[in-house]
């Protein structure tokens, strides 16, 4: 499905089609008052776009389905892989405050943490971070792995998921950050991450039909 700006020809096809469809190209000429080839080109952008559908030797008729609904169904066949960032990692011995300041440098919300292997041992949100620098622990020598969530309490997705699927995960758990991983025998390897402001990207990405 292609998102575009209908222009008022492509309306009055669109209602010609809804009241009378099916119906062929040539009857809609007819009641435009336009020769078939003239309106060939607007015919193709809106099956192709979704609004029209065509049989052969019956004609078009219309699919039933708003600006809406073929906006909805773009979005439920966008895949992870499509929109994941760089995620970014950091090692489960490193100090709280060493995970402060890769945050801040990184300019990212949620830190992926790994142990000596590169499997995913578990997340430090920014929440993490702050309970354990309000706390009377020193923060220098506190190392992220007390205080990290863990696995197997994380959730996770792979390239192949829906991006609507880590939508609702990120909603359903209250999380702002997903890792994409991918299996290591039993364990996980990250390899990308997709955030609040990933979901932001692909609504305004197929609205401004990038």
């Amino acid at each position: 499905m292609i998102h575009i700006e209908l222009n008022k020809r492509q309306e009055k096809i669109i209602q010609i089609v809804k009241n009378n469809g099916p119906i062929t190209g040539e009857k809609i000429a007819e009641k435009l008052n336009l020769t078939r080839a003239t309106l060939r080109p607007d015919l193709a952008i809106l099956t192709m776009a979704g609004y029209l559908d065509a049989r052969p030797r019956v004609g078009y008729f219309y699919t039933g389905k708003s600006s809406t609904q073929l906006l909805s169904a773009s979005i439920k066949k966008f895949k992870v892989k499509d929109f994941q960032s760089i995620p970014v990692v950091i090692h489960e011995d490193i100090s709280a405050y060493d995970a402060i300041c890769t945050m801040f440098l990184e300019d990212v919300g949620t830190l992926f943490v790994t142990n000596q292997d590169n499997h995913l041992v578990g997340v430090c949100s920014r929440k993490d971070l702050l309970r354990a620098s309000m706390g009377n622990q020193e923060i220098h020598n506190l190392p992220v792995h007390v205080f990290m969530s863990r696995m197997p309490n994380i959730s996770v997705c792979v390239q192949d998921d829906l991006l609507i699927y880590a939508a609702n995960l990120l909603i359903d758990k209250q999380i702002d950050s997903l890792p994409v991983v991918q299996k290591a025998g039993d364990h996980y390897e990250v390899t990308g991450r997709i955030t609040k402001t990933t979901i932001t990207r692909a609504f305004v990405s197929l609205i401004e039909d990038e």
